[in-house]
């Protein structure tokens, strides 16, 4: 349960810091502050489909959806906000679920293959229809590449160093799901 319990704590985490503090910039990247716990998201669903299994993690990403449209909610996110947040979040974790399922290769190179996958998709899927003018538009049209690219850079480097964690820990074993 503590697996379920550290994912759940760092969905809302990320929704909390995200509201709370002004987003990183980069040069030209823009990155907000919770997008460092996004990353440790995907490798923590990951860590819970390997104690639970494909359907308990299923059950777990749905009241993690619930959970953080629920944060998002009370934190007076825009509706249009709240559901860019919901449909990112839905198709990543479903992506890095399935991904990490049919990799037959080491634990650490399936959390980093799938959470690459998943990283990119939440943070293009997040960029476009919450930020961008097709969104809530707080970002121009000029913005978004950079937006997205900033969220995906850090969302990997966070991915690279759990990779290299749980390389550590498994011995690098496959470990099944």
């Amino acid at each position: 349960m503590l697996r379920i319990l550290l994912y759940l704590v760092a969905i809302v985490a990320a929704n909390v810091v995200t509201a709370s503090f002004d987003p990183m910039e980069f040069g030209v990247f823009i990155v907000p502050m919770g997008t460092l716990l996004i990353g440790a998201t995907f490798i923590l669903r990951d860590l819970v489909q390997n104690k639970y299994g494909r359907t308990k993690t299923y059950l777990t990403i749905g009241a993690a959806l619930i959970l953080s449209a629920l944060v998002s909610f009370l934190l007076d996110d825009t509706l249009l906000i709240v559901l860019a947040s919901a449909i990112s979040f839905a198709v990543s974790e479903t992506t890095d679920t399935e991904i990490y399922s049919r990799l037959n290769l080491p634990m650490s190179w399936r959390v980093f293959y799938s959470g690459l996958v998943g990283g990119i998709l939440d943070s293009a899927i997040f960029v476009i229809i919450g930020l961008s003018p097709l969104g809530a538009g707080f970002l121009p049209w000029e913005a978004v590449p950079a937006a997205i690219l900033g969220q995906v850079i850090v969302k990997t480097v966070i991915q690279a160093i759990g990779a290299g964690i749980l390389s550590g820990v498994s011995g690098n074993k496959q470990i099944s799901a």
